[in-house]
């Protein structure tokens, strides 16, 4: 497929999946409980805990006490927390702690981000939430929540869960939060890239290396942005239905 007919296709896909109704119970979708969470950490735990089928991830977050965040650690102490995939509710739990060290400081998440994009860009405002969520944890340690956060010293992630968190962040529409709108330029987004989005790009002709990893979604965002130089993540929510649907977009 051409670079012509892959933009039509793209954008066809992209304006016709922009509204409210692409994303409910029948068509769920972790942005479902983000976008009532009314925070950023909120928006934050729902994108951590993206990973496995959507209609999971949704039940799961439906059990989430966000308002918790803004509560005293005992009684996040007291609570209860359920249990999702490889993370038992100690580690959702111990989430919860850190990200409530945070609520007390308006904006202190988006704060945390500024000051390492302003050192080195979007992958390094990421490390620095990382950072802040881990020194924030007491030391706890478990496969689980070591999972959940990410290591902010590995190079090979693709990082699916945190560049879709600022997603949801930094761009504005039908779908997308747009709480942070405007603290960098959408340009600068990195496309989220899950196994779904990666298979399709490469049948796509999007991403030509054979590794999923953090260097296949940089190939795919520098290949966007021959379709859109300014916003080239607007593809990304058409991409992953597309991809989940395994539609047949022909040659």
């Amino acid at each position: 497929m051409d670079l012509n007919r892959l933009r039509a296709l793209l954008d066809r896909e992209a304006k016709e999946r922009n509204r409210c109704d692409e994303i409910s119970l029948a068509r769920p979708d972790p942005l479902l409980v983000a976008q009532k969470t009314k925070s950023d950490l909120g928006a934050l735990i729902c994108a951590l805990f993206s990973y496995g089928s959507a209609k999971q991830i949704v039940t799961f977050l439906e059990t989430l006490d966000f308002s918790l965040l803004a509560q005293t650690p005992q009684s996040i102490q007291n609570a209860p927390f359920g249990v999702y995939r490889f993370q038992n509710s100690e580690d959702v739990r111990q989430l919860f702690l850190a990200l409530s060290t945070l609520d007390d400081s308006p904006q202190a998440l988006r704060s945390i981000f500024l000051e390492g994009h302003k050192k080195g860009g979007i992958l390094e405002g990421i490390k620095t939430m990382q950072r802040a969520i881990l020194e924030r944890s007491g030391g706890y340690q478990s496969s689980g929540f070591r999972f959940l956060i990410g290591n902010p010293e590995a190079h090979q992630s693709p990082l699916k869960r945190w560049n879709m968190f600022l997603r949801w962040m930094i761009r504005k529409d039908c779908l997308d939060l747009g709480w942070w709108e405007g603290v960098i330029l959408k340009s600068e987004l990195i496309l989220p890239l899950d196994t779904h989005t990666f298979a399709l790009c490469k049948k796509l002709k999007i991403i030509q290396r054979q590794s999923y990893d953090l260097k296949a979604a940089i190939e795919a965002t520098e290949f966007l942005k021959k379709l859109d130089p300014h916003d080239p993540i607007k593809y990304d929510f058409a991409l992953y239905r597309l991809g989940q649907e395994r539609r047949e977009l022909g040659d």
